[in-house]
């Protein structure tokens, strides 16, 4: 018979996402992910199959608590929610100790890492983009619903590139990633 589970299964995913998204993956040692969840490594690969499994584990996490509440109110946005969520973004790039000003997007940095060439991953980063796209676009299209369809599509792939160039830039480049946010915010208000 096997041992009953002690442990609040997304509070340890939320304390293992901390260390990914700091350190990434291959720098997100075991022992790391065992001070961090309170864990020892068996009690990891008992619930998660393997590190690579709490990693997954943590993208899941990042994107159903992070990411998908930030794009919510863009699914079927008011006039002015692309501009509102610009702007939070930027408040949150510019609030020193933020996660996002510490620590960038967990998927846009592990897009530029070895992770990103495993098929699985690149999948869910390729996701993760498509999904910021189609939110921005929602919100540019409520924004400004004059403009004619290819002008939308353009002006929403550029604005998810400076949002993600944002992101990018975040732990290294903080006036660049608020330049790269301000240039979004003035493309989207421009008549």
């Amino acid at each position: 018979m096997g041992r009953t589970q002690t442990f609040d299964t997304a509070e340890v995913v939320r304390s293992a996402r901390a260390v990914f998204w700091r350190h990434g993956y291959e720098a997100a040692s075991v022992p790391a992910l065992e001070a961090a969840t309170g864990l020892r490594r068996s009690s990891i690969y008992h619930a998660f199959g393997s590190k690579r499994g709490l990693f997954d584990a943590a993208v899941d996490s990042y994107l159903d608590e992070i990411v998908r509440p930030r794009l919510a109110p863009l699914a079927e946005p008011a006039p002015d929610a692309i501009l509102d969520y610009l702007r939070g973004l930027r408040e949150a790039l510019e609030r020193a100790g933020s996660l996002i000003a510490a620590n960038g997007c967990l998927l846009i940095n592990a897009a530029g890492a070895a992770i990103a060439d495993d098929e699985a991953v690149r999948e869910t980063i390729t996701a993760y983009r498509a999904e910021l796209g189609r939110a921005i676009g929602n919100g540019i299209r409520a924004h400004r619903p004059d403009l004619p369809e290819d002008e939308t599509d353009r002006l929403t792939d550029t604005c998810t590139a400076l949002v993600v160039a944002a992101y990018a830039l975040a732990r290294v480049d903080t006036h660049s990633a608020l330049h790269s946010l301000d240039a979004a915010l003035d493309l989207v208000k421009r008549p």
